[in-house]
């Protein structure tokens, strides 16, 4: 990837990304108000958004943010978040459906949903829907939705959906993020037929950056790995958003994918991913989507 000095200036421009205060939501938007973007910090705690609103200015005193309050894991919570944001902004040139959650112990959202699966892509899926209308009046826009590596083990599972029957965190994390790429590709297709040319739907993954999302690993496994071999395999989280600031808004075409190219895309330089057959499989997406209104309560495209 061309340095992220060559990406195009953004001033003027509204991104929101979920998930902004840590890891990769954080190098995300540190890059971002470098460029001179506003973006808007959508986290789900405004204390600790705020410790990283200030971290940023320090860096980049003339940073635009705005902190806002959303957590993914309530549908609730994404629809006051929606009509906050259209009620205080009349565009939305990229969302970045960054936040997420891997590999904790089995809970439920208060809607019902298994934790990763509502967190990870049902609230993304509601928040684009509900979104969409300021997205697609925003000339030159985008929706940016990261997805993993591990979707490539992964499976959507219709008849156990929500892992009640069995859960196997780590599947279900890769069922999550098999979602979000489905999800990024079906989302383009359904944009250009409804002739939406203007806006369009990019992925990506950050390889295998060290970040909080490794705090559910038990801490002996956690600790060995990150002094032995995790070196050879990961990469700063700096590093891991460079994939996504390349879907956001460098020279990008829709249902790209984004991910570092070197060792199995592990770690490397930003450039275009692999994406399983299964996440291109346009029936299963089709069912996906069909099915994710039901669950959240809302149809779009």
């Amino acid at each position: 990837m061309e340095s992220i000095d060559k990406l195009p200036h953004q001033k003027g421009r509204t991104i929101l990304v979920t998930g902004a205060n840590s890891g990769l939501g954080y190098e995300t938007t540190l890059a971002l108000v470098k460029k001179g973007a506003k973006v808007i910090m959508a986290c789900r705690s405004l204390s600790k958004a705020d410790i990283a609103k200030e971290k940023i200015q320090q860096h980049v005193p003339n940073a635009d943010l705005a902190v806002m309050e959303i957590d993914l894991s309530s549908l609730q919570s994404v629809r006051k978040f929606a009509k906050d944001y259209q009620r205080t902004y009349d565009t939305l040139d990229v969302l970045i459906n960054n936040a997420g959650v891997m590999a904790p112990p089995f809970s439920k959202t208060e809607d019902g949903f298994e934790l990763q699966l509502g967190a990870n892509y049902l609230g993304h899926f509601l928040l684009t829907g509900l979104l969409l209308d300021t997205i697609v009046k925003t000339p030159q826009s985008r929706v940016v939705t990261l997805s993993s590596l591990v979707h490539k083990d992964g499976k959507i599972n219709f008849d156990d959906l929500q892992s009640e029957n069995k859960y196997d965190a780590m599947k279900a994390y890769a069922q999550s993020k098999l979602a979000c790429l489905l999800f990024a590709f079906e989302l383009q297709r359904r944009l250009e037929k409804a002739g939406n040319h203007q806006t369009i739907s990019t992925a990506s993954h950050p390889g295998i950056a060290d970040t909080e999302l490794s705090r559910n690993m038990p801490k002996v496994i956690y600790y060995l790995a990150k002094y032995t071999i995790a070196p050879f395999f990961t990469h700063a989280p700096s590093e891991g958003a460079k994939p996504t600031l390349l879907a956001a808004i460098g020279e990008a075409k829709g249902g790209e994918y984004f991910g570092p190219t070197g060792f199995k895309e592990m770690k490397g330089k930003a450039g275009k991913a692999t994406a399983s057959d299964v996440s291109k499989d346009e029936n299963l997406a089709k069912k996906l989507w069909e099915v994710s209104e039901k669950l959240v309560g809302f149809s779009y495209l």
